[in-house]
């Protein structure tokens, strides 16, 4: 492949080396959404409940955070097209387990597997691009990320709901879709991705300071999931498991500190002023990004009686605000240099959208439910990637891996802190909710009933709108939550300070050093 003289890669190399990325990410976005209005359907074959529901998606989340640094840490000392070719290999394993599961348990496990690879592709994808263009050229093509990631977004529940919809496919489809995409890109990386390989002699992975981390983030997991269902919120079971979850997350941070010779989360580079601010937006993005939006195929099956496919096509109305604004965002930032706006402005607007989504119930008209959801997308499409922008300019060219999969890390933990918590809540209101109305109806129920999720075809008018009101009440509660959670993320973007964007690969202080030497001013 031949660059130009600089060291720079052409536009075109670019894109071609771009294609498979982006099939790469295609396929790793739509590991979460061609299930989303199959989830449904899927508890409901495999006798699940709404804890069920709510790991099904934690599981790819928790095991995507964890393995998230790891790979970034991978990127900045190994063949970057290796490791997410190893990525694309572990999502088709998972894949292939996930469309055979017999049981929830044996299905929730695939997706954990699955999410390993899930995360290295969405680390990955990220550092290769910011290895291969600078960071003013960058803001055009993390625009095209942006883009895919809305068309998988927009694609994967219209898919999915497709699938389940078409008789003789079912559900078990939507895990094997993914499969030839993945195949593609294997192949078209391949061809196209040539990078300069930096092996470093003696290098040392964090596995310690990862596992503590994952062990940490998961066992508070688990306790926000379980808690009030299983157990009481003030009960023993509630001590020890919140008590287990902080003593891991503070023994991570001393290795991380003081022990880990290569730690998998540096913790100087929180000295960095952006770094900080960002990890704070992108965890309370993920929060309110994941938390809350996660939960709207369930509202519109179940609180509105939409079937899959119907559900997929509201859909559109987040993601089409969140293709535009990711696009135009990206390109605006090429031509001016100038991102904290977008960052400021995209935040606002997701505080406003989420405020207006806790309006909603199930009696909400369709057309504003729409409005509401294009008015979040379009905030977080000027939001997610400018974020890691942010960060990838303030760091040297060595530490890009595990810089951007830094910022991935915190908001993937937020999504999955988002979807469990939120879960939980939505479960238990719902539950309260189904028991007051059925009492209503003079019908008795346990507490296990009241947590499951019915098939509503199977159930007579009045106890079908008890559980329609149930999720409608509480799908608007959970975004008045998500609300306040985005406003925090608001705060801390405003005080990150604008750093004009580099029009080279190198630091300019590198690009100084390097002038000095050949006798010439950089």
């Amino acid at each position: 492949m031949t660059s130009r003289t600089d060291g720079q890669m052409t536009h075109r190399e670019i894109l071609e080396a771009l294609s498979g990325l982006l099939l790469a990410m295609f396929v790793a976005m739509l590991s979460s959404t061609v299930v989303s209005n199959a989830l449904p359907r899927i508890v409901t074959d495999l006798h699940g409940s709404q804890s069920g529901y709510t790991w099904v998606v934690v599981a790819t989340l928790l095991t995507m955070t964890a393995s998230t640094p790891i790979w970034g840490k991978l990127a900045d000392l190994f063949d970057k097209k290796l490791l997410v070719q190893s990525a694309l290999v572990i999502y088709v394993v998972g894949s292939l387990v996930a469309a055979t599961a017999p049981s929830m348990g044996v299905l929730i496990g695939a997706r954990a597997f699955q999410g390993l690879g899930v995360g290295g592709l969405t680390a990955l994808v990220q550092v290769v691009i910011a290895s291969m263009v600078p960071p003013r050229e960058r803001g055009r093509y993390s625009g095209y990320i942006g883009a895919v990631f809305a068309i998988a977004t927009v694609s994967g529940p219209l898919i999915g709901g497709l699938l389940v919809d078409i008789p003789g496919l079912g559900w078990r489809s939507c895990f094997y879709v993914g499969i030839p995409i993945a195949a593609l890109a294997f192949v078209v990386l391949q061809k196209t991705l040539h990078l300069p390989v930096v092996r470093r002699e003696q290098a040392r992975i964090d596995f310690l300071g990862a596992g503590l981390i994952a062990g940490g983030v998961s066992t508070l997991l688990i306790w926000v999931s379980l808690a009030g269902n299983d157990f009481a919120w003030a009960s023993a079971t509630s001590y020890v498991l919140v008590g287990l979850g902080l003593l891991l997350l503070a023994v991570a941070v001393y290795v991380e500190a003081r022990v880990a010779a290569e730690p998998i989360i540096p913790i100087r580079l929180f000295a960095d002023r952006t770094m900080s601010l960002a990890v704070i937006a992108s965890v309370f993005v993920g929060i309110a990004m994941f938390g809350a939006t996660v939960y709207l195929s369930q509202y519109f099956q179940i609180a509105r009686g939409m079937t899959p496919t119907h559900a997929g096509l509201m859909s559109i109305a987040m993601v089409g605000g969140l293709l535009v604004s990711s696009i135009v965002s990206g390109r605006v930032i090429t031509a001016t240099g100038r991102w904290k706006r977008f960052l400021v402005g995209g935040m606002v607007l997701v505080v406003i959208g989420l405020g207006l989504l806790g309006t909603i119930d199930d009696t909400t008209p369709l057309v504003v439910v729409g409005l509401f959801m294009a008015v979040v997308g379009i905030g977080l499409g000027s939001t997610m990637q400018n974020l890691v922008l942010a960060v990838q300019n303030n760091v040297p060219q060595s530490e890009l891996g595990v810089a951007s999969s830094t910022v991935n890390f915190f908001r993937s933990m937020g999504g999955s802190i988002g979807v469990s918590a939120l879960g939980a809540l939505l479960s238990a209101q719902v539950a309260d909710k189904v028991t007051i109305g059925l009492a209503k109806l003079g019908i008795a129920t346990d507490a296990h009933q009241s947590h499951e999720i019915p098939d509503l075809s199977a159930l007579p008018g009045p106890v079908r709108g008890v559980f329609e009101h149930a999720f409608g009440t509480s799908t608007g509660e959970l975004f008045l939550v998500a609300a306040p959670l985005a406003l925090i993320a608001l705060v801390a973007v405003l005080f990150i300070r604008e750093v004009p964007l580099r029009t080279t690969l190198a630091e300019e202080p590198e690009l100084e050093r390097l002038g000095d030497l050949v006798g010439e001013p950089a």
